[in-house]
């Protein structure tokens, strides 16, 4: 078990082990959570359906835009996120959940909230700029592509070392963000932690317990991808199942003791 003392509080922050089968165990944890609520669990799902369906519309009719729409999306995400995160906090406290605590969590927590969307803001726009380099470094000569010929140069085989650039710059911002988000959005609303200190606990986490991270990563891939198939409908419940296990990921990785406990 790791300690960590990040802030003027000096709260001991520890890093609890946590095994590599420990992510199904989240899963069924968050699955349990999503059965006892139903209505709440169906709005959610039908929010990041919702979400999905606008950024497939958008990328059918206006490709162009589809970056943009994915960014107004990763803004609203996490506070969708944090509701679902409010009700199993609940639960696990004994208490009730209620869908108007849920909605309305993150009022408490918008300073850390605000300074965390900015930290994601930064991220992407690095993420669009190093995407946009990757393109110009293997089509300047030939030309850009158009919006109507994109995916066929991106998926075209005869531009694998293009594809392999794509696919390691993607990865890595990718990374970025997932290790950075990985266990902040429920620590704030846990502990009411700074955005800085839980962006911190996130990597440390990432970084200590790097091949659990890896796994439940891939994991939250995979079921995404699935719940795209068809029309994103799967969404409905692959979008708060993920929200109810994330926040038992964090409880199983992290523990706050606050100064004066400590």
């Amino acid at each position: 078990m790791q300690q960590l003392v990040p802030d003027e509080a000096h709260d001991r922050i520890d890093i609890h082990p946590i095994r590599l089968i420990d992510p199904l165990r989240w899963l069924w944890h968050g699955l349990c959570d999503m059965v006892s609520q139903p209505l709440i669990s169906l709005f959610y799902g039908m929010c990041f359906w919702l979400m999905a369906l606008i950024l497939l519309a958008v990328f059918k009719s206006n490709p162009e835009y589809t970056l943009s729409a994915v960014s107004g999306f990763l803004l609203i995400s996490p506070f969708l996120a944090m509701g679902l995160y409010d009700v199993s906090m609940h639960m696990e406290r004994g208490e009730p959940p209620s869908m108007g605590s849920s909605l309305t969590c993150w009022e408490s927590h918008i300073r850390s909230m605000s300074m965390l969307i900015m930290v994601m803001v930064v991220m992407e726009l690095l993420w669009g700029r190093a995407s946009l380099v990757v393109f110009a470094v293997f089509f300047n000569s030939a030309g850009m592509p158009t919006t109507a010929t994109v995916l066929e140069a991106v998926f075209n085989p005869q531009n694998w070392e293009f594809i392999a650039a794509y696919i390691c710059v993607g990865g890595f911002f990718a990374g970025l963000v997932f290790a950075s988000m990985m266990v902040s959005i429920p620590m704030i609303l846990d502990r009411d932690t700074d955005a800085v200190t839980a962006c911190i606990t996130s990597l440390r986490v990432f970084v200590d317990r790097t091949a659990v991270s890896v796994f439940w990563g891939a994991l939250i891939t995979l079921l995404v991808v699935l719940a795209m198939l068809p029309s994103a409908a799967g969404l409905l419940v692959v979008g708060p199942w993920l929200g109810f296990t994330s926040w038992h990921a964090y409880r199983a990785a992290v523990h706050v003791t606050p100064a004066s406990a400590a």
